[in-house]
């Protein structure tokens, strides 16, 4: 039996991009309730995130770095490798929203988003692969993305670009990595999040009627699909897993 065609192994430190707060801060908790160790960077650290790294400095590793600088992601990788030892599974969660519409966003605004939201990730998944192909051999990566990738909703186009973006690219990986890496896409519905919030009570509300759950999606609700895709043998690979409550069927 070749190494490939044996189960990926759970992963045992995660990197986990945009961990200062909301969702990613969330999946930062979990994957250490999970038994991983976590290392995180975000342009701003947070008071909740200073704290974990306090509470458990053996196994979180926190930097204060913004995701378009190649150079300094690449050097948060190697410290935080010499710090808790080889990552062997990337959560690309770091992302910023929109709230124009696309005939009143500026060429800088959507070169941005595209920096950020595609660019940026696309790069950490480099700087990642190089990593642990290089150490472990094997991996887990997880895109989060957005239902926006599936659904049209006004005043997220170039949002909605980059997210769809990931979502390509991450079937590919999955691909070109011939099972040494599973890799996968959680896009979640819209949420209570600093970037949800920009679409104002009434479209939120509009979404909420629409869901047949009848609830916007929580944090506690995308953890779960997160950590089962780090960390049990689901050989789900090259797959986009939508939580949205039903809200795009």
């Amino acid at each position: 039996m070749s190494e490939n065609s044996t189960a990926i192994p759970r992963a045992s430190c995660v990197l986990v991009s945009g961990g200062s707060r909301g969702l990613g801060l969330a999946l930062v908790q979990d994957a250490l309730d999970a038994g991983a160790k976590v290392a995180t960077f975000a342009r701003t650290i947070t008071p909740e995130l200073e704290k974990l790294a306090d509470d458990r400095p053996d196994d979180v590793h926190i930097g204060s770095v913004d995701i378009t600088d190649e150079k300094a992601v690449r050097t948060f990788i190697k410290e935080a490798a010499a710090h808790l030892g080889p990552i062997d599974a990337l959560v690309n969660n770091a992302a910023i929203g929109q709230d124009s519409l696309h005939v009143h966003t500026s060429p800088e605004r959507i070169a941005a988003i595209v920096a950020t939201n595609l660019t940026a990730p696309l790069l950490v998944v480099r700087a990642f692969l190089r990593h642990a192909m290089a150490k472990s051999g094997r991996g887990r990566i997880v895109m989060v993305t957005s239902v926006c990738a599936q659904r049209g909703y006004s005043g997220l186009v170039t949002y909605s670009a980059t997210k769809g973006g990931l979502d390509s690219a991450m079937r590919t990986l999955a691909r070109e990595m011939h099972g040494r890496f599973l890799v996968n896409s959680v896009a979640p519905g819209f949420f209570a999040s600093e970037m949800s919030s920009v679409l104002g009570t009434e479209q939120l509300s509009t979404i909420t009627r629409r869901t047949p759950t009848g609830r916007l999606v929580e944090p506690e609700n995308i953890a779960p699909v997160v950590r089962s895709l780090l960390f049990d043998d689901t050989n789900i690979n090259g797959q986009v897993l939508t939580i949205d409550g039903g809200g795009s069927i």
